[in-house]
């Protein structure tokens, strides 16, 4: 996948994501006084993978933090911290592993440590529970409950999250963030609001999502179904009837759930289709059977502030304005 260079819109992005963090479960924003600039220096790193211990990347985690390098992060708590979290991020076609090197805090006092298989902003999750492998429940590992047994949690995509909560002056915890090439990415949030992308489902039954946090144009270029051994291509009457097909969203949370459908396709096809869409999350999905190979190859780019403006004006297309 070619990913086009960070812009500054992308940036100011992900200052606005952060601090609109999951509120709820005793959680909650603190008036963190993060710097854009150290936020996103890490996002255009160059460093390299397996990179020896004593070289390997280091620094402090914020109680608010986006990380996007691979590298080792301590969180040294000068007052009680009782609402935190950190974003992780790595390319579509990887997954994060995040290890801990020590931990120093009371679990028994109330402190806790959890990794998330994915991210949570505002109660949404993304994968959504309809698209995630795992139950809602398993994609929560506690520190304070697993200890020793797990020191080393795995995301199944290219995100995940650590929530964590310290009571007490001078606790801390160190962990180390990896990435891993992942054959066959299912489920991504991608990190620049232009690229392209082709997904596609080795016959597994499950479903896919491609999630772009911009409003952009997307273009669609190729639509393959049913290549599996003799199976022939296939047109269903309603694709929801068919099994297989793909799924344009549009909307302004993360969970692909309860995002609205703009359009379904179930016939293959090759040519460019285009559609702008102004929403904060565009998400391509696609839904699998099992039964056959599947592939949708696609490119986007961000929208302009008058692309912006036409689509809000439009009667049929402003429903991400409204929601």
């Amino acid at each position: 996948m070619r990913i086009m260079e960070r812009t500054f819109r992308e940036q100011l992005f992900f200052l606005v994501l952060c601090l609109s963090v999951l509120k709820g479960d005793s959680r909650y924003i603190e008036n963190n006084e993060i710097s854009k600039d150290e936020l996103f220096s890490f996002l255009n790193s160059q460093l390299r993978r397996d990179i020896p211990e004593e070289l390997m990347y280091r620094r402090p985690l914020r109680c608010l933090d986006m990380v996007a390098v691979e590298g080792q992060f301590t969180f040294t708590a000068e007052r009680p911290q009782l609402s935190c979290a950190a974003f992780f991020m790595a390319e579509p076609d990887e997954v994060i592993t995040v290890d801990y090197d020590s931990v120093d805090i009371d679990c028994r006092g109330g402190d806790f440590i959890t990794v998330f298989d994915g991210w949570v902003m505002k109660g949404e999750k993304f994968p959504s529970s309809q698209d995630h492998q795992l139950a809602p429940h398993e994609r929560y590992v506690d520190y304070c409950d697993s200890g020793s047994a797990r020191r080393s949690v795995r995301s199944s995509q290219n995100v995940a999250m650590i929530f964590f909560r310290i009571h007490n002056a001078g606790s801390s915890f160190t962990l180390t963030l990896r990435k891993h090439i992942n054959p066959f990415p299912c489920n991504v949030i991608s990190q620049s609001p232009e690229g392209s992308y082709t997904m596609v489902s080795p016959q597994q039954h499950r479903n896919c999502s491609f999630s772009i946090i911009y409003p952009v144009e997307i273009d669609i270029s190729e639509f393959s179904l049913g290549h599996f051994n003799n199976f022939p291509k296939r047109s269903a009457p309603g694709c929801g009837e068919s099994g297989d097909y793909v799924q344009l969203l549009g909307g302004n949370g993360i969970d692909t759930s309860k995002l609205l459908p703009i359009t379904d396709l179930c016939i293959s096809f090759i040519g460019p289709t285009h559609m702008k869409i102004g929403c904060d999350n565009t998400v391509v999905r696609m839904v699998s059977s099992g039964k056959f190979v599947s592939r949708v190859s696609f490119s986007y780019r961000l929208l302009d502030s008058q692309e912006l403006q036409t689509i809000k004006l439009n009667n049929v297309e402003d429903f991400c304005f409204n929601n």
